[in-house]
């Protein structure tokens, strides 16, 4: 429990970062949506501001001890990672090119990876929300600090994706 919960926690963390403390991350992000062309201009900025909360909102409910608290964390986290997903899908399908700004400034375009990425943490935050429901909470301190570790790693690493992926792709002469 304490591993997916630093995991969701931080994904959802960084996110936030990028579009708040980073300069110009929330006007990358701003537009990122308004090129997505994912709901009408007139909402675009309503619909960022609602998201940056929803971000912040899983942070809060995964950061405060307690069962209550963590399932909501978790629920919240899925209910915007299909949000993301869908947004994502529908904007692939018509052909956007536009780089996403889920962590920030970015130049990598949309694409597959960005929809099994949502995929996964949600699957993740449903395990969490599973185990956090049904079972006892971790007994060990030891073994919960290994977990928060693996967890905080994971999340970074999730967050860090497009770089990872073009780190190890095949150079083209774009990229030269």
């Amino acid at each position: 429990m304490t591993g997916l919960k630093c995991l969701i926690g931080v994904v959802f963390l960084l996110a936030l970062c990028g579009k708040t403390l980073v300069r110009g991350g929330f006007g990358g992000f701003e537009r990122s949506l308004r090129s997505l062309v994912v709901v009408p201009r007139a909402y675009v900025r309503p619909l960022a501001v609602l998201i940056v909360a929803g971000e912040a909102g899983v942070v809060l409910a995964l950061a405060v001890p307690g069962r209550a608290t963590a399932v909501a964390g978790f629920a919240l986290a899925i209910a915007l990672l299909l949000v993301f997903t869908a947004g994502l899908a529908r904007a692939l399908r018509s052909g956007a090119q536009t780089p996403c700004h889920c962590f920030g400034a970015s130049t990598t375009p949309l694409g597959p990876h960005h929809l099994l990425r949502n995929l996964l943490l949600a699957v993740l935050a449903l395990l969490g929300a599973t185990i956090t429901a049904v079972a006892a909470p971790d007994g060990h301190p030891a073994g919960a600090l290994v977990a928060a570790a693996a967890g905080l790693v994971l999340g970074g690493l999730v967050a860090a994706l497009d770089e990872l992926l073009a780190l190890f792709s095949p150079m083209t002469p774009e990229r030269r």
